[in-house]
């Protein structure tokens, strides 16, 4: 059975032999890229395009037109890679459409070695791009999935190939468009055969993140589009030749022959990287990822089943014979058949992605290290400081509503390039409205303790220094776990004087590592300044602040995590509106967190509002007092 793809649904692959199909109704320039697990092509000689055809495992036509086939051998693309985009441009100069949203949306189809349709998708909503990143073959758990893309670009192909990471992609752009440009006809050529050049270079892991995809475009005023594409097959096509295969290893030959049965089975640290830390982050993005564009896609197929049924009814009222007799009746039945059939086939579809991220999360949440762990993981219980520092610490969990039990660790990256900011009101949460003022304060400075003892415990002694700033003593009760196993540079700083003497301490730290950055004389820096990472935690501000304060707060905020300077506040943003619009910019630097479960987090990727859920330590634990006193024991001694 084909699987119709809606934009951002994903499909497994039982083979890893295929040929994607494209039919336009007008000519297109075809192409592929290989990128790692965020996407990212490292150089040109990752790109498939007319010119320069055939990569490991992929081959391209060498020419536009209306109808296209790509001939891909997953099994022999290079263990580094992770993606395969395939891409769709407008050819110039070739008397075609200027752009996708004043033609015939296109559609695209994947089939097996027997011919037999595996997926299609149908590119709808595009506009003024020129350029589409129609699919991408994603590797996950050792499997290969196709997923349906549909992102378009104003900027046409250089700008596509840009946001997948190509350094200087408008020249591969120009040199592409204009080797097509010169051919008098965009004819169809034959189906290339694979063959195996080795690139020059090997992309290397990196950090998987969620990037801001461009926001769609609106259709061009042409009149409406018929998205009936007339080339789009009802039934599965004759048999293609297969193509040659290209030379692979025996273990590839082996693991390419092998039909899946079943979802694979998930394996903790399956993902790319270089250590377990490293592989167990990327698959934790990995899931994040997954949860995000399969909640998308069952968003966007309901809406659009929503959609058709407004469509197919008013049509129905409107047509005068309906009325009479039961036609209407049939009508609207019909329609709404055809709607619980759509949204029946989303939910299968999500049903069975979400099956698949929870088995994976019970596999990987166990494994997780230290950094990584929920506060109840055994494996804090027998916590030593690090020799090295964690890439990642985790802030709390994530989830949407599709499965609120499904919760995926929110790790940030270490060093924080932000700040933190931990609100004492929460927002206008469920949660916070069961709890009253008082409440609500004292669960915010116990959350910015959990977070600071996480980052303490996720750098090597002596690698991260905590300062604390409790103008009014307000916070001696939660701060006590800090104040008593010693892990504070200093004792918490009271009142004015001892607001302004910290932030003086630190302003002058900032100055003096920017100094030294700036003229490259690292060697001339005061031979006692402490060299490890700072983080000054601010409890009930704006108590004990004046102007000049303030000022100095907004200079650490601002300039502060490029030399190892970092702020979380924990205070409501109400209390300080006495300084009005000053203190703007300093609460959108900050990252915010809540002490409460809330869903205050945008995610602009798509288009999704997550609920956070913070790291609660479980009732009665001591964990947070035993890590604080491995940390201060583990902390190297300050000889005069």
């Amino acid at each position: 059975m084909t699987a119709e793809l809606v934009r951002g649904q994903n499909h497994p692959l039982p083979d890893t032999r295929l040929e994607i199909r494209v039919s336009a109704g007008h000519p297109v320039v075809a192409g592929a890229t290989l990128g790692d697990e965020r996407g990212r092509v490292p150089g040109a000689e990752w790109v498939a395009h007319p010119v320069s055809p055939s990569l490991p495992g992929v081959d391209v036509p060498r020419r536009a037109a209306a109808d296209q086939h790509l001939a891909v051998d997953l099994a022999a693309v290079p263990d580094a890679v992770h993606r395969v985009s395939v891409l769709l441009a407008l050819p110039v100069g070739s008397g075609g459409p200027a752009s996708f949203g004043t033609a015939a949306a296109p559609f695209v189809a994947v089939t097996g070695p027997d011919g037999a349709e595996i997926a299609n998708y149908t590119i709808t909503g595009l506009g003024s791009e020129s350029a589409v990143v129609a699919l991408e073959l994603y590797r996950r758990q050792g499997a290969w999935k196709v997923r349906a893309m549909g992102q378009g670009y104003e900027g046409g192909l250089a700008a596509l190939l840009g946001d997948q990471g190509l350094e200087r992609p408008a020249d591969l752009a120009a040199t592409i468009l204009e080797a097509e440009s010169r051919h008098a006809a965009p004819a169809p050529g034959p189906v290339p055969t694979p063959t195996t050049p080795t690139p020059t270079a090997t992309p290397a892991p990196t950090t998987p993140a969620p990037t801001t995809a461009p926001a769609p475009s609106a259709p061009s005023a042409g009149g409406p589009i018929d998205y009936a594409h007339p080339r789009r097959r009802t039934a599965a096509p004759a048999p293609a030749p297969a193509p040659a295969p290209a030379p692979v290893s025996a273990p590839q030959a082996s693991q390419g022959s092998q039909l899946p049965q079943g979802p694979p089975v998930p394996v903790a640290g399956d993902a790319a990287g270089w250590s377990m830390d490293e592989r167990l982050y990327n698959q934790v993005w990995g899931m994040f990822e997954d949860l995000a564009r399969t909640a998308a896609a069952y968003r966007s197929a309901c809406d659009f089943a929503e959609s058709r049924l407004d469509r197919e009814l008013d049509e129905a009222l409107s047509d005068p014979r309906a009325r009479i007799g039961g036609a209407g009746d049939a009508a609207r039945s019909a329609a709404r058949a055809r709607h619980d059939e759509l949204v029946a086939r989303a939910q299968e579809v999500l049903d069975r992605d979400l099956a698949q991220l929870a088995v994976e999360s019970e596999v990987v949440e166990p494994a997780l290290p230290p950094a990584y762990a929920r506060w109840d993981n055994p494996v804090w219980h027998a916590y030593r400081p690090p020799a090295e520092g964690a890439m990642a610490v985790r802030l709390g969990d994530l989830h949407l509503p599709e499965r609120t039990d499904l919760r995926i660790p929110m790790l940030i990256r270490l060093p924080l390039e932000r700040g933190l900011w931990v609100d004492s009101k929460a927002g206008h949460s469920e949660a916070a409205d069961l709890l009253d003022e008082t409440e609500l304060r004292r669960l915010a400075l116990d959350s910015a303790v959990a977070h600071a003892a996480r980052l303490l415990a996720a750098h090597p002694p002596g690698e991260f220094a905590l300062h604390v700033v409790d103008a009014a003593g307000a916070g001696a009760a939660a701060l006590a776990p800090l104040v008593d196993t010693g892990v504070l540079a200093a004792p918490p700083a009271r009142g004015a004087a001892g607001v302004s003497a910290v932030l003086q301490q630190l302003t002058e730290r900032v100055d003096l590592l920017q100094m030294a950055l700036r003229n490259g004389a690292a060697d001339a820096l005061p031979p006692g300044l402490d060299t490890a990472r700072q983080l000054l935690i601010v409890h009930d501000f704006p108590h004990g602040f004046d102007d000049r304060a303030v000022t100095r707060l907004r200079y650490l905020a601002d300039e502060g995590p490029g030399v190892g300077v970092h702020l979380m506040m924990v205070a409501d943003r109400e209390d300080a509106a006495a300084y009005g619009p000053v203190l703007d910019p300093l609460w959108r630097s900050l990252l915010r967190l809540t002490p409460v479960p809330d869903d205050h987090l945008a995610d602009p990727w798509v288009g999704h509002a997550w609920s956070y859920e913070p790291p609660l330590l479980p009732p009665g634990s001591r964990v947070l007092r035993q890590v604080l006193a491995q940390v201060a024991e583990a902390r190297p001694v300050k000889r005069p």
